[in-house]
């Protein structure tokens, strides 16, 4: 990946960008400001979810940055309370309103067993992406995915339904690197993209990272960002300061040593542990 304008084709040939915009914690007025900044910087893909509560946020930010709706890759995640056929499709409707768009460039389930379907979440999730390719089929969202699902649970889709998942996001960040999930995902062709790719801004207080980030003449966010990159994983970096918003984008003038990328990625522990689904109890 050489600039912000490269892109990953997805297994059903849609182009999505290599880098993007999250919005995770930002209120609706922060949501706008940041995603009118980051269109002006040269992002143009921007993730949001129903749980964030700031759809409506992001989809003004959209409208009000100038830039074309066909040049912006958006992505939402279905709410873990509205698993299955029906609440799904109800739930998608809601995310388009609130967004204020006709079409969603990429959905996602949110979380594969959430714990008020804990005793059927087979059964929920199966209605779940059924909803979900029909929506596709409709042409109302080009491409479909999830998040936070691990192999068994992707299994499961397969067995039941007639569209493999084409993107999974997963918490990956220095010393979080889901091995076993991360392969199985490029086995089947299914895109991975990064989350958290900061580790909820642990990793700023790395001593190592800290001494790579002199190496490179970089800051600790740009040595995360291209680590990720690198990984082959999309990263979405989430923040509301434009001067970071910048910064985050400049980290294709330079390639990390092959021993870098090893040791970056066996830092373990230094931004905690990546979620077990099956556990949450959310």
């Amino acid at each position: 990946m050489k600039s912000m304008k490269d892109t990953y084709r997805l297994s059903n040939g849609v182009e999505m960008p290599c880098l993007g915009l999250g919005t995770y914690q930002s209120k609706d007025a922060v949501a706008t400001a940041a995603v009118k900044s980051a269109m002006e910087t040269g992002y143009r893909l921007i993730d949001t979810a129903a749980a964030y509560g700031n759809e409506r946020g992001v989809g003004q930010g959209i409208r009000i940055s100038g830039v074309p709706r066909e040049e912006i890759f958006v992505t939402s995640k279905l709410r873990n309370a509205a698993h299955g056929y029906k609440a799904t499709l109800e739930a998608f409707d809601m995310t388009l309103e609130k967004l204020g768009l006709r079409y969603l460039d990429l959905y996602l389930i949110h979380w594969p067993n959430p714990i008020q379907y804990r005793s059927t979440w087979r059964e929920a999730t199966i209605g779940t992406w059924k909803a979900f390719e029909e929506l596709y089929k409709a042409g109302r969202i080009r491409a479909i995915g999830v998040s936070n699902f691990m192999p068994h649970h992707i299994e499961m889709l397969k067995e039941n339904c007639e569209i493999l998942p084409m993107v999974n996001q997963l918490r990956l960040c220095p010393g979080v690197t889901q091995p076993e999930v991360v392969s199985y995902c490029k086995e089947n062709g299914i895109q991975v993209e990064a989350y958290s790719p900061f580790g909820t801004g642990a990793i700023f207080k790395v001593p190592e990272m800290q001494a790579l980030a002199e190496k490179y003449g970089k800051s600790v966010g740009q040595i995360c960002l291209r680590w990720s990159l690198q990984m082959g994983w999309i990263p979405l970096p989430k923040s509301a300061n434009p001067a970071r918003v910048q910064e985050n984008t400049e980290v294709f003038d330079f390639e990390l040593e092959p021993a870098d990328v090893e040791f970056i990625a066996k830092l373990e522990g230094v931004c905690g542990e990546a979620p077990v689904p099956d556990e949450a109890r959310f």
